[in-house]
């Protein structure tokens, strides 16, 4: 039994598929697109090397398309600060006080947690957000007010005369 070139594409093109399915490497589905472009060349009825260039043709520029999509999509914030891998991010809690060494420990959750200040932020009482996870150490931040402004700078800022 021989097998026609159309039939090796389609295996060729499953056989990708079923490694992306396997690896996650979603290039692969690319370069599978391109497998079954060849694939639909040969059903068409064109040459072994119209078959190739339809391959690396769609296969490439399916990659190449992919590749400039994800250059040009946001970058994600870091796994501590992101908001969709902590649901903690973003959080209010309480402070009472803070330790000399910029530490405290806050009620959130209903358990006592270690947290520190953000970098570069005042040490004042008052409402915080939480604006990072550290292994299991909350890092604070001063939560904006109504008006946008931290509770420390709308503190400092002098009242209208």
């Amino acid at each position: 039994m021989e097998w026609s070139a159309s039939t090796l594409w389609w295996i060729a093109a499953g056989i990708l598929v079923a490694v992306e399915l396997a690896t996650g490497t979603f290039y692969l589905l690319m370069m599978a697109l391109g497998l079954a472009a060849a694939a639909l060349a040969a059903h068409a009825g064109l040459s072994g090397t119209a078959q190739l260039v339809a391959a690396a043709v769609v296969g490439g520029g399916a990659t190449a398309a992919w590749h400039f999509k994800r250059y040009r999509m946001p970058r994600s914030a870091p796994v501590e600060r992101n908001r969709d891998a902590l649901l903690d991010v973003g959080q209010t809690v309480r402070v009472e006080a803070w330790a000399p060494d910029r530490t405290t420990t806050v009620q959130y959750r209903g358990a006592a947690w270690q947290a520190r200040l953000a970098d570069g932020e005042p040490a004042a009482a008052g409402t915080h957000r939480v604006a990072a996870v550290e292994a299991n150490r909350l890092v604070l931040a001063p939560a904006p007010t109504a008006g946008g402004v931290s509770g420390a700078a709308a503190a400092a800022k002098p009242p209208d005369a």
